[in-house]
């Protein structure tokens, strides 16, 4: 099994570009605004810059990990015509060069599914996450995605996501995980369109 494969990481987000479209619509929907500031986080990025092209948030960041991802990301960002162009940072779990209380909204995608590169640092995205700001935790394909676009790529994206280490999450294991959690903020299990988590920060400390 392969870890920290870099190349493998950047032909699963290559890969998954056809899924961007369909995904945005979904957090956008849970989102339910236009404006905003949006950060994406981890390895698995490049959603970000559809929700920039549906006209969702007017400010835009990448906080990029494991080291080496952000230059890879500062190219694709590069490559996007968008009004807004993406700030990427080269940071880790906990977010370090984030700024406090500055995030409307937080995806992290692939959050739970590889332990062997990266764990999810909870106090970490609260800390960055405006009050009343929301983040999607988990992964999936969302549910907009036509089931066309899932087959063309589901073997190959499960092939590649086992090679850099994926493991099965549950919803009881993600249950499990959300009890364990001392903030405050709440939390609610997602399950069409993949496995997620969605916190909202608290209005007050």
């Amino acid at each position: 099994m392969e870890f920290f494969n870099l190349d493998l990481i950047r032909e699963i987000n290559l890969l998954w570009e056809p899924v961007y479209p369909y995904l945005a619509r979904a957090i956008g929907e849970y989102y339910g605004r236009r404006e905003g500031t949006l950060l994406e986080i981890g390895p698995f990025c490049g959603v970000i810059f559809e929700l920039a092209r549906q006209g969702i948030g007017d400010s835009f960041a990448i906080a990029a990990f494991p080291q080496g991802m952000a230059n890879h990301i500062q190219e694709k960002a590069r490559q996007r015509s968008v009004a807004h162009p993406a700030e990427v940072i080269e940071t880790n779990p906990t977010l370090d060069g984030v700024k406090e209380n500055g995030v409307d909204l937080a995806i992290f995608r692939g959050a739970f599914f590889f332990p062997s590169l990266f764990e999810v640092h909870w106090p970490s995205i609260h800390r960055v996450l405006k009050p009343n700001g929301i983040a999607l935790i988990g992964g999936g394909f969302g549910k907009f995605t036509p089931v066309e676009v899932i087959t063309k790529i589901g073997q190959k994206s499960r092939d590649l996501n086992l090679r850099i280490g994926k493991v099965e999450i549950t919803e009881d294991r993600l249950r499990e995980e959300v009890e364990k959690i001392d903030l405050k903020a709440t939390f609610e299990i997602l399950t069409e369109g993949g496995l997620w988590i969605l916190m909202r920060k608290a209005l007050s400390p």
